[in-house]
């Protein structure tokens, strides 16, 4: 079974009686149905749902949209409420005659993170300023407005899953029905169809944008949507994982060396640790990189102990070379080095580690005779989107809570993976969502520098799902020059709109 506290630790990105107030009459505009709350669940924290319109300049022109902030109840089969899921959402007035816009429900990972991430990192009409690398600047934290919003695209639905942000189960012991795999996807299946019918979008073009675990989520809940009369028009993966099994450092499962290796060659290029032909040409080395990952590398991991001492210390000669470790450290994990260890060793000369989740982050280890105390990327990233996203939920949109938002953990207890026998696994749900609404497109957005969900180990979940060419034509994939949030820094940002957009666009052309 995987181990979900490793996973929890490496991949943390991953949220009432009075009726929302109605929007204001626009000339020549749609009527908007404004999202409505349980007439008989408390709302979380006693907060009421805070209804706003605001005007931001998106890719170069002047929008103006409402934003509601609130809940929406989970019911059960018996029509009783269990959770408040707690959300923002963003739509375009548009006139009476236009179609309707598309509709993003967008998730985080963990799992455990709310939605702050791409809320407030990509996709929002607002996001928290960092520096142009992506790096923390320093405090107090500000938010600016968001150019690269995908706003002028498509109306937005940012969902924190029960447990995360101020997302709650309505008593303490419903709380571990939702920390499950099948119970997240029910209760935001269950989200999704609520908003739409009580908000008149059921004629709406429909995406699941995920992040991380969000992406886990998102392909379940593909099939989920679809056995229950919601066919999506695209799903958005940012930094995708669908098989447990390609990211976990077990004992017998071999499979993540061979998958982490390019990631680990893609890191020690950024630092300079990579021999000079190496440092030449990233995408060069990468292809030797993976090549070799997937040949001669994963030939030896199948050999295991029949190895000779010859082949194990040739073996160990080349991973160093694509690694910048030592050859001596690489024999001494038995030809396996796991991201943690990685991550730990690469910069040990300079007295410092480098990030999970964005290896080009670094900090210095305090203490480099034990194993990786903290993600350096967790620790760049957490206090400014904390802080914003608090400031921005009760300031600028009026939503007023006691509770605690959740941004990364501290609102689930262990995560119940429901994998018995095995690695938990959605690879078959977005399979069978595909073959069962051919009309499904995929893309998949990987970051080179990250050591959370590497792009080799999805670029082998995708050629494992066993789909005929045609679906194979409906998935792509596009990398990046940045880490599991390639939105952090400004050039990354842009091009992640950009590909996100043309995606949208040419899905709906039929």
């Amino acid at each position: 079974m995987f181990k979900s506290s490793l996973f929890v630790s490496a991949l943390l990105f991953a949220l009432c009686q009075v009726p929302a107030l109605a929007a204001p009459p626009v000339p020549d505009s749609k009527p908007q149905v404004p999202e409505q709350q349980e007439p008989h669940a408390k709302p979380a924290g006693g907060a009421r749902p805070a209804f706003s319109t605001h005007q931001a300049r998106i890719g170069g022109k002047e929008i103006s949209y409402q934003a509601l902030a609130g809940t929406l109840p989970v019911q059960n089969d018996a029509g009783e409420t269990e959770a408040e899921i707690f959300y923002v959402s963003y739509r375009v007035q548009q006139p009476a005659t236009a179609k309707s816009r598309p509709l993003l429900f967008v998730f985080n990972g963990g799992p455990g993170a709310a939605s702050v991430w791409l809320h407030l990192g990509a996709l929002g009409p607002r996001r928290v300023q960092m520096l142009p690398d992506g790096n923390m600047p320093a405090p107090p934290f500000h938010l600016v407005d968001n150019a690269s919003s995908w706003l002028d695209v498509a109306d937005l639905v940012f969902v924190d899953p029960v447990g995360t942000g101020y997302s709650r189960a309505v008593k303490p012991d419903l709380t571990k029905k939702f920390a499950a795999v099948q119970g997240d996807i029910d209760s935001l299946g269950r989200f999704i169809r609520l908003y739409l019918t009580r908000n008149a979008r059921w004629d709406a073009p429909v995406f699941l944008v995920g992040e991380s675990y969000g992406t886990f989520r998102s392909a379940g809940l593909a099939e989920y949507l679809a056995e229950h009369g919601v066919a999506l028009n695209g799903l958005i993966l940012v930094s995708s994982i669908l098989n447990m099994q390609t990211v976990s450092f077990d004992y017998g499962n071999d499979l993540p060396y061979q998958l982490f290796l390019p990631s680990y060659t893609a890191t020690a290029w950024y630092h300079r640790k990579l021999a000079p032909e190496l440092q030449a040409d990233l995408n060069q080395t990468l292809a030797q990189a993976e090549q070799w990952a997937a040949t001669e590398y994963l030939w030896a991991l199948n050999k295991g102990d029949r190895l000779t001492a010859a082949e194990r210390k040739a073996v160990a000669e080349k991973l160093a070379g694509f690694t910048g470790l030592r050859a001596d450290l690489v024999l001494n994990r038995n030809l396996r080095v796991d991201n943690r260890d990685f991550a730990k060793e690469l910069l040990r000369g300079e007295g410092r580690m480098v990030g999970l989740m964005d290896s080009r982050f670094n900090a210095e280890n305090p203490e480099p005779g034990r194993h990786l105390g903290f993600d350096a990327t967790v620790a760049t990233i957490r206090p400014p989107f904390t802080s914003a996203v608090n400031a921005y939920l009760r300031e600028e949109l009026g939503y007023q809570s006691d509770l605690e938002y959740f941004v990364l953990g501290g609102g689930i207890g262990r995560w119940d993976w429901e994998a018995k026998n095995g690695y938990a696994d959605t690879g078959e749900n977005l399979r069978n969502a595909m073959v069962k609404n051919p009309y499904l497109k995929v893309l998949i957005a990987s970051g080179l520098f990250d050591l959370a969900t590497p792009h080799f180990a999805t670029d082998y979940t995708v050629a494992h799902l066993g789909l005929g060419e045609e679906l194979q034509r409906n998935i792509s994939v596009k990398r990046y020059r940045s880490g599991h949030m390639m939105y952090l820094a400004s050039d990354s940002l842009a091009e992640l709109k950009k590909d996100a957009a043309d995606f949208i666009s040419a899905t709906l052309k039929r």
